[in-house]
């Protein structure tokens, strides 16, 4: 395998797989509006003004989610405010980690004074946030676009302290789009089959946390009755293979958790925590039911992971295409790695689930995301269960391209490009 393929691999994992507590999209909005007072340096009583500046992908994301730590609440201004009151920006999207709850009825009174106004911006980037803050003489804007933690402008009193290009910082170049479409399913699978852990220590770290955390709040989500209790319900009542089933219920769970303000963090995948439990847990679940070693759990993680990031590379960090559709299609690669499938019947499972499955649309985080990874996982589990008796849709029918890698080049074009105005139309229709 090519040395640039291995590394560019690596830093694909370091890059994309992150802790972070709570939804992405509310937490960034937290995270931008913590640096822009930790910039700003002045007393909450000084503040006179707080603007805060979305795209419709970010106000869609965050309408009808619950912000971890809150006690329950939900919006855009209550996420900065938090962030605002009580956040460390140093911790990235784990920002909200150490907010008190007296932070937290600051961070309510702040959204009730009336000095937050909130603004959709058109014609930026869908993942888009400016926070403007003005304290006397003083005034702050921090803007973070394209990456949920990549802070690309900061002006304070006029001037402008930092400006960088997400394509200008290393880590951005390693894990660009351009690197993660460059992948192929070979690749994934060389790659995985071949990497030396003990050469890699920080990439084995890097799974284990996956694990941990991802388990974690999976285990908590079965637990406690958060959300819809989707997880819970698809344990208790519905028949399917037993591994299966409870592969399907841990990575809702884990949703309903998430989406129901769980303090809990997760390790996420292409800046999503839904699609960083979906492209987990039913891997993790199947591999010790099967009893597995973890060397081969690891490895299968790999393949799930780098098969995610590949796909949304395609398509974007926000569309109005569900991630967790791509993401389950990891989780099928990296469950028929483990199963012992070959590279055809892999091909098949990818492309099984996104022929079929690919049209499920994005209104948002909320609730409802725990039954859209059900369903999308449930998807996967038949793909896989179609390639192991050789059967997958062909080339012509729909969006199914010559081979696989085309096939999730149309699904990414569709999504991308095709469903723009769905986005829009989406956007106007929870806004009303």
């Amino acid at each position: 395998m090519e040395k640039t393929t291995y590394e560019d691999c690596i830093r694909l994992l370091q890059h994309e797989l992150i802790p972070a507590l709570g939804c992405t999209e509310p937490i960034a909005l937290a995270y931008c509006a913590a640096k822009a007072r930790q910039v700003l340096g002045r007393e909450l009583a000084d503040f006179e003004a707080i603007d805060i500046y979305c795209s419709g992908n970010i106000i869609k994301n965050v309408k009808g989610v619950t912000v971890p730590r809150s006690g329950g609440l939900r919006g855009i201004e209550i996420a900065a405010a938090m962030g605002i009151t009580g956040g460390d920006p140093d911790r990235g999207l784990e920002v909200l980690e150490d907010i008190t709850p007296d932070q937290v009825q600051q961070a309510v009174a702040l959204k009730e004074s009336g000095l937050m106004q909130l603004h959709i911006v058109e014609g930026e980037e869908n993942l888009y946030i400016r926070t403007e803050i003005k304290a006397g003489q003083d005034q702050v804007a921090v803007t973070i676009e394209k990456e949920h933690t990549h802070i690309s402008r900061i002006v304070k009193n006029g001037q402008v302290i930092q400006e960088q290009e997400a394509s200008q910082t290393k880590a951005s170049q390693a894990s660009s789009p351009a690197t993660a479409q460059a992948l192929t399913l070979k690749k994934i699978l060389e790659f995985a089959n071949t990497v030396d852990f003990k050469a890699y220590p920080e990439l084995l770290e890097l799974l284990d946390r996956q694990i941990s955390y991802n388990w974690e709040i999976a285990e908590e989500g079965l637990a406690n009755p958060y959300g819809a209790q989707v997880g819970r319900t698809f344990l208790e009542h519905t028949q399917h293979d037993p591994i299966a089933r409870k592969a399907i219920a841990y990575a809702s769970a884990g949703s309903d958790a998430r989406m129901g303000g769980c303090n809990l963090p997760v390790v996420i995948n292409s800046g999503s925590g839904n699609q960083g439990v979906t492209v987990s847990l039913p891997v993790i679940v199947y591999a010790r039911e099967m009893q597995l070693d973890e060397d081969k759990l690891h490895r299968a993680l790999l393949v799930s992971n780098l098969m995610a990031i590949h796909q949304k590379a395609f398509i974007g960090k926000l569309s109005a295409f569900c991630g967790v559709v791509s993401a389950a299609a990891g989780a099928g690669t990296g469950i028929s790695y483990l199963k012992g499938l070959n590279y055809e019947q892999m091909s098949m499972v990818v492309t099984n689930t996104l022929a079929t499955i690919g049209g499920m649309v994005c209104d948002g985080a909320k609730s409802s995301c725990a039954m859209k990874i059900a369903q999308a996982l449930n998807n996967a589990f038949l793909a896989i269960d179609m390639a192991e008796k050789g059967l997958c849709f062909q080339h012509g029918e729909g969006l199914v391209g010559a081979d696989v890698e085309a096939t999730i080049r149309n699904i990414g074009r569709m999504a991308k490009e095709g469903m723009k105005s769905t986005d829009l139309e989406i956007l106007n229709i929870m806004i009303e």
